[in-house]
């Protein structure tokens, strides 16, 4: 009977717990990502997760063909670079900030409108042994109407 009375005080803790982590990534994201838009239009969304170094994940998103875009990836300091890769349906890599001394930020147009795909990992530099570091990290789309 005790143990019924521990569980549901245990899951709204876990709950709990978990809303304040995604509600401190959301202000990370305005605060530190969101600057990194500049000129472009937020789309509105704010996509941050809480990620350990090695982690992956990845977002799919409509992109269309009359507007320029910006990509800004932002992550806590206390992580090692993030990469990010885009690619199309065909599994293209169109870019990906390693070869760009892992920019934040991509600008681009689409002569076609699409979905791709986004694919964001914490590289792992820790050693055997070693607490891997975790921290938030925000990806944000901004957006101009083609002139």
């Amino acid at each position: 009977m005790r143990i019924l009375k521990i569980i549901p005080i245990l899951a709204l803790l876990i709950f709990g717990t978990s809303l304040n982590m995604n509600g401190q990534c959301k202000a990370f994201a305005k605060k530190v990502c969101l600057p990194e838009l500049g000129t472009y239009t937020h789309d509105g969304n704010y996509h941050a997760a809480i990620l350990v170094e090695g982690e992956e994940a990845e977002l799919y998103k409509t992109f269309y063909s009359d507007m320029e875009y910006r990509v800004a990836i932002c992550g806590e300091d206390k992580l090692p670079n993030v990469e990010f890769r885009v690619l199309d349906s065909d599994k293209n890599v169109l870019y990906s900030n390693k070869d760009a001394n892992f920019a934040k930020t991509w600008d681009f147009k689409l002569q076609a409108s699409q979905q791709l795909k986004l694919v964001i990992k914490v590289s792992s530099f820790n050693k055997p042994g070693d607490t891997p570091a975790s921290g938030c990290v925000a990806i944000m789309f901004g957006f101009k109407m083609k002139k």
